[in-house]
C-alpha cells in the first residue's frame, strides 16, 4: 500500500469500479439478462456515467475497445483470470503484462488471489511480480481477494472475509476487493484489519434496487471505501439509473431512500432508509 498511489481510480478516497471481466470468468450466460451488454461497446458508454472511477477489463477488451474511450474512462487492466470451464482446484492464468497494460493506457491493475486455494503460494508470487511492477510504473494496485479451495469450508465467514482484506494489506495493494460478510460488523471488522488501505465490495449476483442499494449503504457505514460491481449494474435494462443511485450512496453519504428517489424508483420495502 502507497498512499495516494490509487488516485487515478478514486473519487475522494472512495471507489466505484465496473467490472467486466465476466466474459472470461463467467461465460456469455452473464450478459443474458441484457444481451446488448454482450458488446464491450455498451459496457464502456456505460463506464463514462460520472459515478464510475474505472472500469476493469481483460487484456482482449481492452486492447479491441479500450483506444475509444481513453479521454472518457479510466482503465482497469484485469490482469489475470480463469474461465468457468476449468473445473480445478481454484488457480488463475495472467493473461498479460503490467507493461503491455502501461501500453493500453491502465492507469491501475487488478490482480485474483484465491487465499487458502491449493495454488495460493503461486498466485502470491505472481501478484507480487505484478505488485512490485505497477509500482514502477506509477499505477494503483487492486486486489479480488477471494478466499476459495478444498480446504476451507466456508469461505464468507466474517473471519474469513477479514483475512481477505488483511492479505491486500500485507501483500501490498492498494484497494482490496473482497465479497460482503454478511452484516455491518462484520464489513467492520474486515476493514479494521485492513488498516490504512482500502476496502470494497465486490457487487455480487444481481438483487433488487432497494436490496442493493441497502447492502451497499451498510457496506459504507462499516467504513468500506466503494464498490467493485458488474451484474448488479450491467444486467439492468436501465445501468445509467442504478448508478445514479450509487453514486448518491457512495459519493453523496445518501440513505437508501434518497438514493431510490434519485433514480425515481419507489421503495419496495417501506423501511429503506
Amino acid at each position: 500500500m502507497i498512499p495516494g498511489a490509487d488516485s487515478a481510480i478514486t473519487r475522494n478516497e472512495k471507489s466505484l469500479i465496473v467490472a467486466y471481466d465476466h466474459g472470461l470468468e463467467h461465460g456469455p450466460v452473464d450478459f443474458e439478462p441484457n444481451p446488448a451488454t454482450a458488446d464491450p461497446d455498451r459496457v464502456f458508454e456505460i463506464g463514462t456515467h460520472d459515478a464510475v472511477t474505472a472500469v476493469a477489463v481483460q487484456k482482449g477488451i481492452a486492447e479491441g475497445y479500450y483506444p475509444s474511450y481513453e479521454d472518457d474512462v479510466t482503465l482497469l487492466a484485469k490482469l489475470n483470470g480463469t474461465s468457468n470451464l476449468w473445473m480445478g482446484e481454484p488457480n488463475s492464468a495472467v493473461n498479460w503484462t503490467v507493461e503491455n497494460a502501461v501500453e493500453v493506457g491502465a492507469e491501475a491493475i487488478g490482480f485474483t488471489v484465491y487465499g487458502g486455494s491449493n495454488h495460493e503460494i503461486e498466485m502470491v508470487e505472481e501478484f507480487r511480480d505484478a505488485q512490485e511492477a505497477a509500482r514502477d510504473h506509477g499505477l494503483g494496485v487492486v486486489m479480488w481477494s477471494y478466499p476459495r479451495g478444498q480446504g476451507l469450508k466456508n469461505a464468507t465467514t466474517p473471519s474469513t472475509i477479514a483475512y481477505s482484506t488483511r492479505l491486500g494489506l500485507e501483500l501490498g495493494a492498494d484497494i482490496t476487493k473482497v465479497k460482503y460478510p454478511g452484516s455491518p460488523a462484520a464489513m467492520s471488522h474486515a476493514v479494521t484489519q485492513a488498516a490504512g488501505s482500502k476496502v470494497v465490495m465486490s457487487g455480487g449476483s444481481k438483487t433488487d434496487d432497494q436490496d442493493f442499494l441497502t447492502t451497499v449503504r451498510n457496506a459504507m457505514d462499516a467504513g468500506a471505501n466503494g464498490l467493485a460491481v458488474g451484474r448488479n449494474v450491467f444486467q439492468r435494462d436501465n445501468p445509467e439509473q442504478i448508478l445514479d443511485g450509487l453514486e448518491a450512496v457512495i459519493f453523496e453519504d445518501a440513505s437508501v431512500t434518497e438514493a431510490l428517489d434519485v433514480m425515481g424508483v419507489e421503495p419496495t420495502n417501506p423501511e429503506a432508509r
